[in-house]
């Protein structure tokens, strides 16, 4: 990671802005359709069923000019099991001792929406794709341009196109049903999900992050749902903002953001509620004192100014 990946994440992001700059994908001409041999290339695998390949690449809004083709939406709905079932199996190999709660949150990590639409982006999938959706190539641009800041993942900061990601299930969907085989599905597929994530490398989610923070620390929190009048999350926190996120498009990314913000910021909080509790041990210690010993007059009044010192100090 570090550099390194920050750099490739920064090449990739102007190869695909400049591809997009040379041609419109809007694909919806029929010459301008892209060559889906090109997918066998990239994937490593030559489709007996060429029909298949046609429909993994094939959005619903695409039929109407295409009355005889199928959507991609039943082989998704196949590479999805399959993805999960791959990802359960080399996990359970490769990870004994992982239980499996961490089990299911990795795989989550390497299936889901951000991650499987990287991978559409990095290996430029989604130029073969056939739709009538306007507005995609923009949200393809901004997640490429969102992703550069983020060389592995986000964990839900930025969000992604879940058409990218739809067509990298499909295409999975579509290479299990025509092979039928998911030993060949992995061989396929294995390189082009890198860099897959691991214990190691997984990041927890800002908002269960906070939640765990807060429970650790007998902190109340609140979330403040302003999204419909300013597409903005407040974070409170003991009665005190600590955060806000905003977002236009989706209330969960808002949210997201206002977690992370709060994250960011809590540690000020923590600091605090650290200074009071220690003040507030240092009374308990110095009336302790004053109660215990057998003191002159003089001793017990300077200990009785003392403590009405420190508390007017936190007042």
């Amino acid at each position: 990671m570090g550099a390194q990946a920050e750099e490739y994440q920064t090449l990739l992001m102007n190869e695909v802005l400049s591809s997009e700059a040379e041609k419109s994908t809007t694909l919806t001409d029929e010459e301008a359709q892209p060559n889906l041999e090109e997918v066998e290339k990239i994937i490593g695998y030559s489709f007996n069923n060429k029909v298949l390949l046609k429909e993994a690449f094939t959005h619903s809004s695409f039929l109407s000019t295409e009355r005889s083709a199928s959507s991609y939406e039943r082989l998704e709905y196949v590479g999805d099991a399959v993805l999960n079932l791959l990802f359960s199996r080399e996990q359970y190999n490769l990870y004994p001792d992982l239980p499996p709660g961490r089990l299911t949150r990795l795989r989550a990590a390497n299936v889901d929406t951000e991650k499987l639409a990287r991978v559409a982006i990095k290996h430029g999938l989604h130029r073969y794709l056939r739709h009538k959706k306007p507005l995609l190539e923009e949200q393809i641009r901004e997640f490429t341009r969102a992703i550069s800041h983020y060389p592995l993942h986000s964990n839900g900061l930025i969000d992604a196109p879940k058409n990218l990601a739809d067509i990298v299930e499909s295409t999975i969907g579509a290479v299990f049903m025509d092979c039928n085989s998911i030993d060949t599905v992995w061989e396929a597929f294995k390189d082009l999900l890198e860099p897959i994530i691991n214990p190691a490398t997984i990041k927890t989610h800002p908002v269960t992050q906070l939640y765990e923070i807060c429970q650790k620390n007998n902190l109340k929190l609140r979330f403040v749902d302003l999204w419909e009048e300013s597409h903005t999350v407040e974070v409170f926190i003991n009665n005190e903002i600590v955060g806000r996120g905003s977002y236009s498009l989706k209330k969960e990314v808002a949210q997201n953001r206002a977690a992370k913000d709060a994250l960011d910021n809590i540690w000020k909080v923590l600091g605090e509620e650290k200074e009071n509790a220690q003040d507030q041990d240092q009374d308990q210690d110095q009336e302790a004192n004053c109660q215990s010993e057998e003191l002159p007059e003089m001793k017990i009044l300077m200990c009785s100014l003392q403590l009405s010192w420190n508390r007017l100090d936190l007042d």
